[in-house]
């Protein structure tokens, strides 16, 4: 009996020893989880950049599961490809090459964004089919979430002396991925934000570029009414318009379109007008002074680019107006007479092609007469139905408006185009010219 005592109290103190053993084990390892979960969080909380966070996170982990290798990809969050990826950074102490993420692996996260760890990948029955790389023992992968949104993946393999990963492991991964998940996303949110300011700034300078190159009033020309004005649209695009005064008393007048949007548009437009500016001096016809400035331009421009233009000289002791156009919109004419006729001139955009002949044409203005040069941005302009202004509004208005002066025409052309669109963004333009001879 005694004996049985002793033994039962033995056998007492070695379970109490082993229970004690194992929570100091226990501990040990909590603590060891904590300086390392403290040790992440220093290392990556004063990072701004995704990249710089992930090249830290993938080093640290081998360290904290005991791993060969460790990667951590971000998605991209692409509707069009969920499966795209935009950053895959690995770390590896391995001999071997870098092991990739499997496809299979990435549907099943996609589908449970749960844990998963993998101690036996050619017997595993969830992955039967998947072609494993011979060398990856042990996998480990678990997801990165925010707001139960699969943003990334974090994927360890082989672990170091043990034949698998634990649960312990898997615990101790999973903190981590919810520790880092929103750390990372917060960083690719002020990345975007930092392009964002750039893409603002940007559009402010082209903006600038653009307002600085247009007139800054309109012409004094005894007997005329002209005026000019053009109304950005949200993006920054390449309108011009100009009025030149000649050596003599003529004068050059004329609306150009610049393809494109933004710094570059706004770039080409200051080169068209040094171009036109620089020619128009030169004793040539019209329709040879556009014939150069098309060569000037296509030896300064790329393929994709090109410029419409409607360039006219105008004489106001004789009152001809001598014109070309590079395949803009024919400007308007409302004859004082009531007749209504477009100015058309046969010609191509300019930069198209390195050597194109352009026409021109003369006309005499007769008291009353109105010419209105106009961007297509105008006829373009789409309301939230999508439906064009269209052709046939544009002159409507500019007729109900043609014996008023030129800057309230184009004050009411611009109301009318503004009380059709509504809210609709817009992405061209709205250029206007309107040449008057008084009564």
């Amino acid at each position: 009996m005694a004996r049985s005592r002793s033994f039962l109290n033995f056998s007492r103190k070695s379970t109490e020893a082993d229970a004690l053993k194992e929570e100091v084990t226990q501990l040990r390892r909590s603590v060891l989880e904590l300086k390392i979960l403290s040790d992440l969080a220093f290392a990556i909380g004063g990072a701004s950049e995704p990249e710089e966070i992930v090249e830290t996170l993938v080093d640290r982990l081998m360290h904290a599961v005991e791993a060969e290798q460790a990667v951590v990809t971000l998605l991209d969050q692409d509707e069009n490809d969920p499966a795209k990826t935009s950053i895959r950074l690995r770390a590896t102490s391995a001999a071997d090459n870098a092991f990739g993420l499997n496809d299979s692996i990435l549907g099943w996260m996609y589908l449970h964004k749960q844990p998963l760890v993998v101690n036996d990948p050619k017997t595993d029955e969830r992955f039967k089919r998947v072609p494993w790389d011979e060398a990856i023992r042990t996998m480990m992968c678990v997801p990165l979430l925010v707001k139960s949104n699969l943003t990334g993946l974090i994927t360890i393999y082989n672990k170091k002396g043990a034949p698998g990963f634990s649960e312990e492991d898997k615990r101790l991964l999973t903190i981590i991925a919810a520790q880092s998940a929103t750390l990372i996303e917060n960083a690719k949110l002020y990345q975007e934000s930092l392009k964002l300011a750039q893409v603002r700034q940007q559009q402010k300078n082209a903006y600038e570029i653009q307002r600085n190159l247009l007139p800054k009033s309109n012409p004094d020309i005894g007997g005329y009414d002209i005026a000019g004005a053009s109304t950005p649209a949200q993006t920054v695009g390449g309108d011009y318009f100009d009025f030149i005064k000649m050596m003599d008393h003529r004068w050059g007048i004329c609306l150009g379109d610049v393809s494109g949007k933004g710094i570059p548009a706004a770039l080409l437009m200051a080169n068209l007008q040094a171009t036109l500016r620089g020619q128009v001096f030169s004793d040539v016809s019209v329709g040879e002074l556009v014939s150069r400035s098309n060569k000037l331009m296509y030896d300064s421009m790329d393929d994709e680019r090109f410029v419409t233009l409607f360039y006219g000289q105008l004489d106001p002791r004789s009152h001809e107006l001598s014109y070309s156009n590079a395949g803009h919109e024919p400007p308007l004419l409302l004859a004082a007479d009531g007749q209504q006729i477009r100015l058309k001139t046969t010609g191509i955009a300019l930069g198209v092609l390195d050597s194109a002949a352009y026409q021109h044409h003369s006309i005499a203005m007769r008291p009353g007469d109105v010419i209105v040069i106009y961007s297509d941005g105008i006829t373009d302009a789409t309301s939230t139905s999508n439906e064009m202004f269209g052709t046939e509004r544009f002159e409507s208005v500019v007729r109900e408006h043609q014996d008023e002066s030129a800057t309230i025409l184009i004050e009411s052309v611009f109301k009318a185009v503004g009380d059709h669109v509504g809210g609709a963004p817009q992405f061209d333009d709205l250029t206007l010219v309107v040449v008057k001879r008084q009564p």
